[in-house]
This record gives structure tokens, sequence and C-alpha cells, in this order.
């Protein structure tokens, strides 16, 4: 009897179970078909509501502006670059003309709040030989009225003097690339130079300098300048890059007409650019070093290694280093809130100049920080503002072209 009763009980209960389970199979089938139709509509909301990134107004202008005068192939646009390094603000504007698919002529002309002035007209062809080949031809003249001589050296005094400068030039550039981040460059020129007495405020620099402290004053000499460059680069561009690098070589011979002052430099350039989380960041540094290969040579003073622009040393003026080899060492931390038109930056840089190569090491140099915010296209920055303070205090750089 007690077997019968306890099977039974076991009866009774499974069946309980039983019934639990089918009542609840429904209710949790209906509950997960509430909650995938409630996350559904949740998705369906956000559709609506989400919107593709929109540029602001600012952002917008820009774009358009770029679109309209930058990228389009032919006719006037603006041209945004300097003069010559210490010219202040300038206004500058282009006509070119495809004559080909990859060919064009160009002319262009700047001028600076303080009368800087130049003109050139040129023409490119590129990307021949399976994009190997570009090829470039130029004549052009500048008139650059109150460049800036402090004198030699790294501790030269902060007395300013001005030179005025008139350079015409006729000459031509191949570019080669062999292989894709392989570049080879070779060109030369004929540089017509005419010192002057300098403009402005700061007294002419024959008022103060002597040939033995100005290497060249009083004499205007003519050139042939040629060069050869050999390196690797897998930048984007030159003009704007979040990514890549350049490492390259160049020499330099300026053959006096005269034979009186010509020289030879070598330049080694180091450019690197590390991008951090999708290039929302980027690290860049940059180094450059001129040297000037025979000791016996006379190296005009408006022509010798110099530091201080907005390019080099951007606390201090333009112009305001200047001897026979120079070291410049830079780094900045990036940041990109817009990919396509905008970055900001902080920035070191280090540098000095010296008159013996074996002084080309890292004592005594000179040193600013800044931060700055550049206004670029895909393979372009046509505006550079910067901040910059170093021991002279602090210094405004308006750039028409990348830092480096």
């Amino acid at each position: 009897m007690e077997k019968i009763r306890r099977s039974r009980i076991v009866r009774v209960l499974a069946g309980f179970l039983m019934s639990g389970l089918l009542v609840s199979l429904p209710r949790s089938a209906a509950a997960q078909d509430t909650r995938a139709a409630t996350i559904a509509a949740e998705q369906e909301a956000k559709a609506k509501v989400a919107k593709p990134y929109e540029p602001g107004g600012a952002e917008k202008l820009f774009l358009s502006l770029k679109q309209d005068f930058m990228e389009s192939p032919n006719g006037f646009y603006p041209y945004f670059a300097s003069v010559y390094s210490g010219g202040g603000f300038t206004l500058g504007a282009g006509y070119r003309q495809y004559y080909g698919d990859r060919t064009q002529w160009n002319i262009r002309g700047l001028y600076s709040i303080k009368s800087y002035k130049f003109l050139e007209w040129s023409t490119d062809s590129v990307g021949h030989g399976v994009d190997r080949f570009d090829w470039h031809a130029r004549v052009g003249w500048r008139d650059a009225t109150q460049v800036a001589y402090y004198g030699l050296g790294i501790d030269s005094p902060n007395n300013r003097t001005n030179f005025r400068l008139k350079q015409a030039y006729v000459g031509g550039n191949i570019d080669f690339r062999p292989a894709p981040v392989v570049i080879f460059g070779a060109g030369a020129t004929y540089e017509d130079f005419n010192l002057e007495e300098g403009q402005g405020a700061s007294p002419s620099i024959e008022t103060v300098f002597t040939p033995a402290t100005a290497p060249g004053l009083g004499d205007n000499p003519k050139y042939i300048h040629s060069f050869g460059s050999a390196g690797i680069d897998w930048r984007p561009s030159p003009g704007y890059a979040r990514t890549g690098g350049l490492y390259q070589v160049s020499y330099h011979n300026y053959d006096d007409r005269d034979s009186v002052y010509s020289f030879d430099r070598v330049d080694g350039e180091i450019v690197q650019h590390l991008p951090i989380l999708r290039e929302n960041w980027v690290l860049s540094f940059h180094g450059l070093v001129q040297t000037t290969l025979d000791d016996d040579d006379i190296v005009p003073y408006f022509l010798l290694p110099s530091l201080g622009s907005g390019s080099t040393l951007r606390a201090y003026s333009s112009w305001r280093f200047r001897d026979r080899h120079s070291l410049l060492l830079t780094g900045e931390f990036r940041w990109i809130p817009s990919p396509l038109a905008i970055d900001m930056a902080i920035f070191y840089d280090a540098g000095k100049v010296t008159s013996q190569r074996s002084d080309l090491d890292f004592d005594g140099l000179k040193s600013n920080v800044g931060i700055g915010i550049r206004f670029h296209g895909p393979l372009t920055t046509p505006l550079r503002i910067e901040f910059a303070k170093g021991d002279e205090g602090w210094h405004i750089v308006f750039g028409g072209s990348a830092a480096f």
C-alpha cells in the first residue's frame, strides 16, 4: 500500500510540473517576442533621429572655398605663400591653365604688408613614365625690402639691421621615382641677386656691419645653383600628412659667375609622423642639418644657413641666427578635430647655428614651445596660425604651408 501511495504522489507532482511548463512556455516565448519587438522599435527610432556628420558653418565655408578655388583645375585661385621669410601678412592670387592631361602653366603673384613682392610663371608636367617622372620649369622675380640681419652665431645680440634683396631667376628640375617610396631630384637655376640699402625702421646693414662681420657685404653675386637629392618618402603629400615619413639628403652647388663666392652645402632632413588611434592624434618629428662643406669658401651673409622663422625656431624673428652650419629639431603633438579641414598642435623647437661643423651638437640650443591651428585640404596646408614662446618673448606665425 505504501508503494502505491508513493506512486500516486509522484504522478501528481509530475502532473503539476508538466502543467507549469506548459503554461510558462507560451509566456516565455511571448516575453522573448516582446523584448525583440522593443529592441527593433528602439533601433528604428534611433535610425529616424540619427544623421550623418555635418560640418559646422566655418568648416562648410572653408571646404567650399577649397573646392572652388584651390582644387579647381583651371582659372583663378587664391595663392597662400610667403614672398620671403619675414615679409609679414601676404595676399596673393594665381591663374592656371591645363594644356595637356597632366601639364599646366601657372602665373602667380604675392604682395605683403611690408611691400615684399613676388611674381612667377611656371609650367609643370607630372606623372610620366607610369607616374615616375615629373618635370618643372619656372622664371620669376622677388623683392624683399627689409630682410633682417643680426650678425653671426647663436649668441648674436638681438639688434636688428635690414637689407633689401632683389632676386631674378630662371630654372627647372626633374623628380624621379623608380619605386613608390624612393625619390630622386635634380635641377639647376640661374639666380641674379641684387642687394640694396634696407628699408623699414631698423638701421640698414652697411651702417653697422662690414664684410668681416657680414661676408660678401657690398657685392651682388650671380649664381648657377645646381642641386641633387635622394631619399625615401612615404607621406601622402609633402603639403599635408598625418602618416609616413621622409628621409632625404640634398647637395647644393652655388657656382658664382665671378668665382668669388662659390660654395657647396649638404642638407640632411628627417620627417616622421606616428598616428595614434586611427589618426585622431599624431606624433610628428622633424630634424634638419645644413652644413657648408669647405671651410675656405666664402658664403654671402644672405645665403648662410639660418634659424628663426615660421618653420624653424618659431618664437624667434625670421633670420634671427645665421652661420655656416645649422641644426634644427622639432616635435609636435597633433590633434585632428576635423580630418577634412582642421588640425591643432602643440610643439617644441630647438636648434643652433655654428661656425664649425664639430659644434653641431646638443649643447647651447635655443628653444621654444607653442600651440597652433592648421587649415588644410587632403594634400595642402594653405593657412597655419601659431603662437610660440622663447627666451626673447612671444611670436605669432602666419604660414601658407605645412610646418614640415
